[in-house]
């Protein structure tokens, strides 16, 4: 019997599809004239995406300023630049680039009406005082395929070093208006961002149809997204085939990434994305990517060890037939899905952990600090042995 005992929280509205991105004078024109854009450092300014849009802009009469965002969000950066505008009066926010710029833009719409610090609301450090509001209306526009952070509630907002963090500051009330996702400003992404942008879009959604948390409605949504990933990560990145279709997919895939993990959580590969994101200069993407072979290994074997009714285990086979596009046992179609993941793993030139400067000596540290949310909706509490393993195996 189907299990009808779940909530789905708020999504924003989506507007998706080649040529999406013409659409915002319409969308921002519902809020006002005045607008807060918040972008990568050049990326998508040196775009010719950026002289388009401007163009439309300035021929709808909108005026804006640029806040630009150079690496994953700190909480001082957050802080600083809601305290530069402030007595500025913006209509909206528009935030458009990758996980870290839409993450920025998210926290920054959130902040610039009440003026308080951002410190204040991140999760598991200070106060975590209750998020009030009033946000500036945010309007999300991602030009990779990876995070998802289009279509969630939380910013991930992190401080760098052996004492730093990587936490979010989360509220239903941050949720973007519109997701605007088109799939022509993916065009330029270089194939280093494309594989691991691809990988975590996959991660979040294996990770979210395993979640204990997981429910009929994530479940069609992650299994849909993981199909569009098997078809069009590997050609998109090797260069083969229909691009434009490649970039769709994917760019579809992300966006149900995002709803999912909004809804469901995650697992073990993104307690220790934490972690590894605060202590060290390794990007977000290439942890999932380089760590959800031997992580979903992991757990299948924990699951085996100690708790061999666990429905995870027939869930990984699932998608182990996904993948292979033909019925197989159980058993075969999970060692099917842990070869594929090895090969994506191998073909997509994904960085181990040591070339970030990560040692032996430096795993009990990172390990201490992975017990954060997306652990507690792993299908099955990974001891610390099992969570070092994971980390060992991709030095």
């Amino acid at each position: 019997m189907m299990n009808t005992g779940f909530s789905i929280t708020r999504l924003p509205r989506i507007e998706f599809g080649s040529g999406a991105i013409g659409r915002l004078p319409a969308i921002l024109r519902q809020y006002g004239q005045r607008i807060l854009i918040v972008t990568g450092a050049q990326s998508f300014l040196a775009s010719p995406h950026w002289l388009a849009l401007s163009t439309q802009l300035n021929g709808a009469g909108f005026f804006w300023e640029i806040a630009r965002v150079d690496g994953e969000p700190s909480p001082e950066l957050i802080d600083e630049t809601v305290y530069a505008l402030l007595g500025h009066s913006f209509d909206a926010v528009l935030g458009i680039g990758g996980g870290s710029a839409l993450d920025a833009a998210k926290a920054i719409a959130g902040l610039l009406k009440p003026g308080n610090s951002a410190m204040d609301h991140l999760e598991g450090v200070g106060p975590e005082l209750p998020y009030r509001g009033p946000t500036t209306p945010f309007i999300a526009v991602p030009t990779t395929a990876g995070t998802g952070s289009e279509a969630t509630k939380n910013a991930v907002l992190s401080q760098h070093g052996h004492d730093g963090f990587k936490k979010s500051f989360r509220d239903d009330k941050l949720v973007a208006e519109y997701a605007v996702i088109d799939p022509d400003l993916l065009s330029t992404c270089p194939p280093g961002v494309l594989a691991a942008n691809g990988m975590d879009a996959f991660t979040q959604l294996l990770e979210s149809y395993v979640s204990t948390k997981a429910n009929p409605f994530t479940d069609t949504l992650a299994l849909c997204g993981m199909e569009a990933a098997r078809d069009s990560l590997l050609p998109w990145y090797e260069g083969t085939g229909d691009a434009a279709t490649y970039r769709a997919k994917m760019a579809y895939a992300a966006l149900l990434s995002g709803i999912t993990l909004a809804q469901v959580g995650l697992g073990s590969v993104h307690g220790l994305a934490a972690p590894l994101g605060a202590f060290f200069p390794i990007p977000h993407g290439v942890v999932c990517g380089t760590l959800v072979a031997e992580a979903s290994r992991v757990n299948i074997q924990a699951m085996r060890n100690r708790d061999a009714d666990n429905r995870a285990l027939t869930r990984y086979a699932v998608v182990g037939r996904l993948l292979a596009q033909q019925g197989l046992p159980d058993e075969v179609a999970i060692q099917f899905l842990l070869k594929t993941l090895e090969d994506w793993t191998h073909r997509l030139k994904l960085p181990r952990l040591a070339d970030y400067g990560i040692k032996e000596s430096d795993l009990d540290h990172i390990v201490a600090n992975s017990r954060g949310s997306s652990m507690k909706t792993n299908p099955i509490a990974l001891t610390d042995d099992e969570v070092t393993q994971i980390i060992r195996a991709r030095l």
